[in-house]
C-alpha cells in the first residue's frame, strides 16, 4: 500500500462520544506510518499510527485540547499480521479510549485522555482518511485488511477476534456482530474492495497509488523476503517485499531470507520472475539457504547447506562447486521452484519445463533433483530450516526479481493463467506439482 491512500468525508455521527476502529495491518516496512487519520487542518487532526521509534499511536489533537496514546510496546515484525483495536467513549465519568493489540491491551508511555463529553475530530463530519496522514505524507507501506470503524459503540476487543485454544495466537472473527452507526463502514474485506460491506454504503475513493489484492490474510499467513535481514544484502523491496532490487555495488553478493522457513518434513513451492537488470544478462543465483549471510560476500552456493541456480549459466552451486544442471534465463522468464524436505530434494523448471528432465513428484527415486543435506539430522552449523533468496552475482547488475509465494502476482501484475493450485489457496502461473504446499501458515501446516 505504499504510496496509496483512500478518502471518505464522514457525515454526521450517531454520537460523537464513542467509536470503535479495528483492523489487521502487515508491514513491509518500518518507521512512522499512518494507519488512518481524520483531518482539518495542521492543528486539528486525528491520526492511528506507527511512529518513527515503531511504537502504536493514537491522536485527537485541536488546538488546545488532545487525547494522545503511545504504547510502550515496539511493532517491528513484518511478517506477520496484527490486530489493532481501538476503543473509545469520552461519555462515561472517566474517559477512557484503549489501544489493543492481538487481544491484548496495551501498556502507554504517554496516556492523556479527553475530559468527559469532549468532542472528537475522530467520527466527526471532516474527510478520513486510510493509509496516509491527509497531507499527503507517512504513507502506511504494508497490507490492510478487514478495516472496521464503528460509529456509536466503544467495542470489546473480543468483538473482533478470539483466543486459538490450540495455537494460543489471536485469531480474526471475520463476521464481527456490530452495529455500525451512522458513520459506520466495513472495507478491505474480501480482496481489495473498498466498497464499504455494511448496509451505510459509506464507500471510500482511491486518492492516490494502487490497491493490490493479496491472498495473504490474518487468517493465511504468506510468506516475503525479509527487509529486515538486510544489513550485507544492501537490497531496496517493494510490492509487499515480493519485489527486490540487489545491490549494484562491487562485490556486493549477499542475500537475505525469507520471513518463513521451510522445516523439515514439508513440500514447497514458489516462483520467481526475472523481472530487470541494470546492464548486461540476469546473473542471479537463486536457491536455498540455512541461514542468514554473515559477510559481503557470502552468495547462494558459496557454503554448505546452501544450494544456488546461476541463471546466466544453468549451473547448480553448492560448498562453491559448481556443476551443469540446466538452461540459462532471460528476462521475462519464470523460475518455479520446487523443495521437497521429505526426500530432501530440490528442483528448478525455467517456465513450463523442469530443468535436468525434473520430476518433483517422485519423491524418494528423486528423478532429476538436487540433493539438498537433511537440517533435521546436521549440526549448529546451519538453522534447521531452509530458507529461500537470491544473490546478485552480477557484479553492478543491480538484478530486479519478483516472487510469488501464492499470492498470484509477480510486482504489481497478475499471473496471466493461473495454473492448477496446491490443496491450499494459493495463485501461481504454473501448475503445483501434487503434493506441494505455499509456503504459509496454512501451507505449512497442511
Amino acid at each position: 500500500m505504499a504510496n496509496t491512500s483512500l478518502n471518505k468525508t464522514l457525515g454526521t455521527p450517531t454520537n460523537n462520544y464513542k467509536w470503535t476502529i479495528s483492523c489487521w495491518v502487515k508491514r513491509a516496512t518500518l518507521g512512522d506510518q499512518t494507519i488512518m487519520s481524520a483531518r482539518v487542518d495542521g492543528n486539528n487532526n486525528g491520526r492511528l499510527y506507527f511512529n518513527s521509534s515503531n511504537q502504536l499511536s493514537i491522536v485527537d489533537y485541536q488546538s488546545t485540547n488532545k487525547m494522545e496514546l503511545v504504547t510502550t510496546s515496539v511493532y517491528k515484525d513484518v511478517g506477520a499480521w496484527y490486530n489493532i483495536v481501538v476503543s473509545s467513549d469520552n461519555s462515561i465519568g472517566s474517559p477512557v479510549t484503549k489501544i489493543y493489540v492481538n487481544g491484548t491491551e496495551t501498556t502507554n508511555s504517554t496516556n492523556t485522555q479527553y475530559s468527559q463529553n469532549q468532542a472528537n475530530l475522530w467520527n466527526s463530519a471532516i474527510a478520513h482518511y486510510i493509509g496516509q496522514n491527509g497531507a499527503s505524507a507517512s504513507y502506511f507501506d504494508g497490507s490492510l485488511s478487514h478495516f472496521h470503524f464503528v460509529d456509536g459503540t466503544a467495542y470489546a476487543v473480543s468483538t473482533f477476534g478470539s483466543t486459538d485454544s490450540t495455537t494460543g495466537e489471536w485469531s480474526i472473527n471475520t463476521a464481527p456482530s456490530i452495529t455500525m452507526g451512522n458513520n459506520g463502514f466495513t472495507i478491505l474485506k474480501d480482496g481489495n474492495t473498498i466498497t464499504d460491506q455494511s448496509s451505510n454504503s459509506n464507500d471510500f475513493s482511491l486518492t492516490g497509488g494502487t490497491l493490490t489484492k493479496t491472498e495473504d490474510c490474518p487468517a493465511n499467513v504468506f510468506a516475503t523476503n525479509n527487509p529486515l535481514d538486510n544489513y550485507f544484502y544492501s537490497s531496496a523491496f517493494s510490492n509487499g517485499n515480493t519485489t527486490i532490487v540487489s545491490s549494484s555495488s562491487t562485490g556486493k553478493y549477499s542475500y537475505g531470507t525469507t520471513t518463513f522457513g521451510i522445516p523439515d518434513g514439508k513440500k514447497i513451492y514458489c516462483e520467481v520472475k526475472m523481472v530487470a537488470v541494470s546492464s548486461g544478462s540476469i546473473q542471479a543465483r537463486v536457491g536455498l539457504i540455512s541461514y542468514p549471510t554473515t559477510s559481503a560476500t557470502i552468495s547462494v552456493g558459496s557454503t554448505t547447506y546452501t544450494y544456488g541456480y546461476n541463471t546466466d549459466s544453468g549451473n547448480i552451486v553448492t560448498g562453491n562447486a559448481g556443476s551443469s544442471y540446466g538452461a540459462a534465463f532471460a528476462l521475462g522468464d519464470i523460475m518455479r521452484i520446487a523443495i521437497d524436505t521429505v526426500n530432501n530434494k530440490l528442483y528448478f523448471s525455467k517456465n513450463e519445463t523442469w530443468q535436468n528432465s525434473g520430476n518433483p513428484e517422485s519423491g524418494a527415486t528423486g528423478t532429476g533433483a538436487v540433493s539438498i543435506a537433511d537440517l533435521g539430522t546436521t549440526n549448529s552449523t546451519n538453522s534447521g530450516h531452509y530458507f529461500l533468496g537470491f544473490s546478485d552475482e552480477g557484479n553492478n547488475a543491480g538484478a530486479t526479481l519478483s516472487w510469488n509465494f501464492g499470492n498470484g502476482y509477480f510486482g504489481t501484475t497478475a499471473v496471466s493463467s493461473a495454473g492448477t493450485s496446491a490443496s491450499t489457496p494459493g495463485i501461481f502461473e504454473y501448475d503445483v506439482p501434487t503434493g506441494y504446499q505455499p509456503l504459509s501458515t496454512k501451507g505449512l501446516n497442511a
